[in-house]
C-alpha cells in the first residue's frame, strides 16, 4: 500500500487470544495512520519519506512500536502463515518467497507454500536419519545452495539449533566448533566434508554427518548420509514443534580478542520476532519486494537480511551463488533481475563504484543498505552520483538484532550510522556508565534494565566469564566506540577491543597469532587491524623470528600466508606482514596491541 507524504505507518502486535502460537498462525500486524509532522527532521539533504512500510515519523514510531513476546513461537509458523496467504489470494505467487540463480545458468523459484513442503520433508530427514532431537545442536557449513534455507526452516521445525559455519573453515576450526558445540549433527558439502573428516572423531557428541551435493556430478561420501537421495523419499507431512520464545535456536561463533571463538545464543524470539525491526524499518521490506543480500552463508548477518529479515515481511529473498566475488557479476545481476532492495558490506561497495556505472541500469532498485562496518562517506556520494540510490548505514552484531540505522525518514548524514532503532535504546557512556556529553567519545551500549530489546541474545554458552563482561550494570556493553551529534545520530569510530573488521568479516588476532606461531620460523606473532582503501581494515602480523631461522624473509612472507590459509579460514590472513626484533609487552608480559595499533594508524 503506497502513503502519501502526509501519513505515517505505525506497526504494533495485537494481544494473542492466548499466550501460545500454535501451527499455522502469525502474530497480527494492526496498521495505524498518523499525521506527519515536519518539524521532527531537520535535514540540509532531505529525507526519503517514500518508505514502502510507511516509516515516515522516527519519533512517534520511537515511542509507539512495541512487540509482545507470547510464551510460545516458532518462525516456521510464520512461513506458514504466507503460504496460507498466497493460497487466499493475499499474497501474489508472481514474486516468489526465494529465488535462487547461479553462475552457471540455474534457477529455482520457490513460493512460500514450496518452502513449506520442502521444509517439511528435510525436518523429516533431520528427525528420522538423523537422528536429530529437540534441544540438539546442528552445524551447517555450505555455500550458498537451496538447501542451505531448507535446512534452516527444518532446525526452526525440529526445535533445534543450528550452529553455521562459513565453507572457509578448516579442519582445526571445525574441530575446535564440533567440541565447543556438542554438535550432534554436522552437515556440510563435498569441499568441508573433507575437512570435517579429518576431525570428526574427535567429538564424543557427533551421531550423524548429511552431505549436501552441489550436482549430480558430486560422488557419495563413505560415512556420510546423502541428502538429496534422502530428500526424494522423505514426507511432506510434518508437526512443526510448539517451541517457547525463549528456546535457543542458534549459535553464532564470534571472534574475540582472547581464546577461541564465543558461542552467541539466540532465541526464537531474538530472531523471529527480534528481526521485525530489521525487515522492517532497516530494509523497508514489503511483500513485493526482491531483496538480495551478499552475505555469506556462514554469517549471522545471513539471518539479519536473507531470512529472518526479509521473510518477517513476506517478501522474496534473492540468492546468487557464484565461487567468487566479482563486482561486474553483481552489477550484471542488479541490472537483469528486479532487485528492489539490495544489502552488502561497504568493500562491494568500494569495488563496484571502480567500474564504469553509466553502463547500468538498475531499473527495480530502490533501497542500497551496508553493514558489516563503517561506510566510507566518499564510497556514498559516489554511488549515489553514479545511481541516484543512498547507501544507507545499519548497525548491529552478532550478538543483536539491528540496533541502530539511517532510516528512509532520517536525514542520511555522511559517516553516521543513524540513530536508534524502534524497540531500542542505545547509549554512549564513559567507562563507568556514565552518559558522555553530545561529541564525546564513549562505548555504545544498549539498555537492558527497562526495556531488554527483543533481539538480544541470551549468552556466550559455557562461557559465564564473558557473558558477564558483557551484560552488566543495566547495559549490555557493545564493546564499539562511538559518539552522538546534538541531533541524537550515532559516529562508529571503532572497537574498544582488538577485533578487526576487514570486509565485513571479524577477525580475532589470536586466531591468526596462533595459526602463524605454528610456523617454525616463527618466534612470536601479534596482529592487529592495519588501514586499507579498499577493505577499511586488514589483517597485519608483526612477527619474531626464531633464532634457527636463516632463510630469505621475502620468500618467508608468502610461506606463512599460505600456512594461515591453510591451518584456519582464508580470510584471516594477514595481507601485511612486518618483521620486528621484539613485540611491545605489558609488565606482566602480555603483547600491546594496542602500540602495534596505534603505530598502524598513525
Amino acid at each position: 500500500m503506497r502513503l502519501c507524504l502526509a501519513s505515517a505507518l505505525r506497526f504494533r502486535f495485537q494481544s494473542w487470544r492466548s499466550s501460545r502460537i500454535h501451527h499455522g498462525s502469525i502474530a497480527r500486524i494492526d496498521c495505524i495512520l498518523s499525521r506527519w509532522n515536519s518539524g521532527h527532521v531537520h535535514a540540509t539533504t532531505p529525507p526519503v519519506f517514500d518508505s514502502k512500510v510507511g516509516f515516515t515519523d522516527y519519533e512517534k514510531e520511537r515511542r509507539e512500536f512495541h512487540i509482545r513476546v507470547p510464551e510460545y513461537f516458532n518462525f516456521a509458523n510464520v512461513l506458514d502463515e504466507w503460504a496460507q496467504k498466497e493460497k487466499t489470494g493475499e499474497r501474489t505467487e508472481n514474486n516468489p518467497a526465494f529465488w535462487w540463480v547461479d553462475d552457471k545458468g540455474k534457477e529455482i523459484k520457490w513460493s512460500f507454500q514450496n518452502l513449506t513442503e520442502n521444509s517439511r520433508r528435510t525436518a523429516n530427514i533431520l528427525a528420522g536419519a538423523c537422528d536429530v532431537q529437540r534441544g540438539d545442536r546442528v552445524m551447517v557449513i555450505l555455500p550458498r545452495l537451496p538447501e542451505w534455507w531448507l535446512i534452516n526452516i527444518a532446525c526452526l521445525r525440529t526445535g533445534t539449533i543450528i550452529s553455521p559455519g562459513s565453507t572457509q573453515l578448516r579442519a582445526k576450526d571445525i574441530e575446535s566448533r564440533l567440541l565447543a558445540s556438542k554438535a550432534t549433527c554436522i552437515i556440510a558439502d563435498q569441499e568441508s566434508a573433507a575437512f570435517v573428516d579429518e576431525v570428526a572423531n574427535c567429538s564424543p557428541y557427533l551421531k550423524s554427518k548429511l552431505l549436501v551435493k552441489e550436482d549430480e556430478k558430486t560422488p557419495d561420501r563413505r560415512g556420510w548420509l546423502p541428502f538429496q537421495d534422502l530428500y526424494a523419499q522423505a514426507s511432506n507431512e510434518h508437526q512443526c514443534e510448539e517451541t517457547l520464545s525463549n528456546e535457543p535456536v542458534t549459535v553464532f561463533f564470534t571472534s574475540g580478542t582472547t581464546g577461541l571463538p564465543k558461542m552467541a545464543e539466540h532465541t526464537h524470539a531474538s530472531c523471529g520476532l527480534g528481526h521485525i525491526t530489521t525487515g522492517k524499518f532497516w530494509l523497508d521490506n514489503i511483500p513485493e519486494d526482491v531483496h538480495w543480500n551478499l552475505s555469506d552463508t556462514g554469517w549471522a548477518k545471513s539471518a539479519y537480511s536473507s531470512f529472518f529479515g526479509p521473510w518477517s515481511q513476506g517478501a522474496c529473498v534473492f540468492v546468487y551463488h557464484k565461487a567468487r566475488f566479482e563486482p561486474v557479476a553483481i552489477l550484471d545481476a542488479l541490472q537483469k533481475y528486479p532487485i528492489s532492495t539490495f544489502c552488502s558490506a561497504p568493500t562491494a561497495y568500494r569495488m563496484m563504484i571502480q567500474e564504469d556505472l553509466s553502463k547500468y541500469k538498475f531499473p527495480s532498485l530502490r533501497h542500497c543498505i551496508s553493514a558489516g562496518e563503517p561506510l566510507n562517506p566518499e564510497v556514498g556520494t559516489e554511488w549515489r552520483e553514479m545511481t541516484g540510490l543512498e547507501i544507507r548505514e545499519g548497525y548491529g552484531q552478532t550478538e543483536t538484532t539491528l540496533l541502530c540505522g539511517t532510516f528512509r525518514c532520517l536525514e542520511n548524514r555522511p559517516g553516521s550510522m543513524g540513530k536508534p532503532a524502534p524497540g531500542c535504546n542505545l547509549k554512549i557512556v564513559d567507562e563507568q556508565g556514565n552518559e558522555c556529553p553530545d561529541g564525546v567519545e564513549g562505548e555504545v551500549v544498549v539498555e537492558v534494565s527497562s526495556n531488554r530489546p527483543v533481539g538480544l541474545f541470551t549468552r556466550y554458552v559455557d562461557d559465564p566469564d564473558r557473558t558477564n563482561a558483557v551484560l552488566h550494570d543495566n547495559f549490555y556493553w557493545t564493546g564499539d566506540k562511538a559518539y552522538k551529534d546534538k541531533d541524537g545520530y550515532f559516529y562508529f569510530v571503532g572497537r574498544s577491543d582488538d577485533v578487526i573488521l576487514s570486509a565485513g568479516y571479524r577477525i580475532g588476532p589470536f586466531e591468526v597469532e596462533s595459526a602463524l606461531i605454528e610456523h617454525q620460523a616463527v618466534a612470536e606473532a601479534a596482529v592487529v587491524s592495519s588501514p586499507d582503501s579498499l577493505r577499511g581494515e586488514i589483517v597485519k602480523a608483526f612477527v619474531t623470528l626464531s633464532p634457527h631461522f636463516t632463510g630469505d624473509r621475502e620468500a618467508l612472507v608468502q610461506e606463512l600466508q599460505d600456512h594461515v590459509k591453510e591451518t584456519t579460514a582464508p580470510y584471516k590472513y594477514p595481507r601485511k606482514i612486518e618483521f620486528v626484533d621484539s613485540l611491545p609487552k605489558t609488565v606482566s608480559g602480555k603483547i600491546r596491541r594496542v602500540e602495534l595499533r596505534q603505530k598502524e594508524w598513525s
